[in-house]
């Protein structure tokens, strides 16, 4: 017996909310990701685990959002604890995997490439492991195409974003590369979605019981208040505040440091006139 499943319960609320919160781990991550490219090999970790952490964050918070609004008529729904934590630990690792990649190795060529594919495998399992953690009386079945488009849409919006996010061209920038990335893992959750079909065990009692909202809103406290935590470091910045003009790293390699950037910048015409002021001296006779 096939179940009636309905994603949208609440209508476009669900899907409105969870694409502002792909939105916001997005942002506050690649503005990290982008940061972590302007300091010292002795920041730069910090950073780039903050940014995991955020996206990872977001798009785990993003997906569950989403789930508040899935049903099955005939079933009532419950999550698995420890494997709906889980997905969000390995969202936190693989993504943060990509990410050290491209922060380390810089946003373009094999590293650019292979850092987005771990980054969206990681969007990817994050969202498939929280629907293992979906328990109900039936079983789960997949469209394999359709979730083989899933992943293809994750690992290109993954990869699209690290390269936005290494170009290091300022706040508005990285807040476009948020939308596109937010855009792409709802469409990536949706896409994933309509692959489900639940089929139930035999005839089905009137579901009852908490509804999904209810279940999954005590889960999202601890990744809300993460989000909220990383998003007043990051607007403390002060390279981080709208605006705020940022100097581009020297040869624009990353892991230098922007004040030795503007500091050279700054230099290089002083050194040129002391030598050019040398030079006229030496060709000017002395009087005896």
């Amino acid at each position: 017996m096939q179940g009636t499943v309905d994603g949208f319960s609440y209508g476009l609320v669900t899907p409105l909310v969870a694409y502002l919160m792909a939105c916001l781990g997005g942002a506050l991550g690649l503005r990290c990701t982008t940061r972590a490219m302007l300091v010292t090999r002795s920041w730069r970790p910090g950073w780039l685990v903050l940014g995991s952490a955020a996206i990872g964050s977001g798009i785990w918070t993003m997906h569950f959002v989403a789930m508040m609004g899935f049903t099955v008529e005939e079933t009532p729904i419950h999550y698995d604890k420890p494997m709906t934590f889980a997905s969000l630990a390995v969202a936190i690792v693989m993504v943060g995997t990509g990410i050290f990649i491209v922060g380390y190795k810089g946003a373009r060529g094999t590293a650019l490439f292979t850092g987005g594919t771990i980054t969206g495998l990681g969007i990817a399992s994050m969202h498939y492991l929280g629907m293992a953690g979906l328990q109900l009386n039936g079983k789960l079945e997949y469209n394999t195409l359709t979730v083989a488009a899933s992943v293809a849409i994750a690992m290109a919006a993954a990869t699209a974003a690290l390269w936005a996010a290494g170009q290091v061209r300022g706040f508005l920038w990285s807040v476009g590369a948020s939308l596109v990335m937010g855009l792409a893992v709802s469409g990536m959750h949706y896409t994933g979605m309509a692959a489900l079909s639940v089929h139930l065990h035999g005839a089905q009692d009137p579901p009852t019981g908490d509804s999904p909202a209810a279940l999954l809103a005590p889960l999202m406290i601890g990744p809300l208040a993460f989000l909220l935590l990383a998003g007043v470091v990051v607007m403390l910045d002060p390279l981080m505040v709208m605006g705020k003009p940022e100097p581009a790293p020297v040869d624009n390699k990353p892991g230098i440091p922007a004040h030795s950037a503007a500091a050279h910048t700054d230099r290089r015409p002083q050194l040129r006139a002391r030598r050019n002021l040398g030079e006229r001296r030496s060709r000017t006779p002395q009087k005896r």
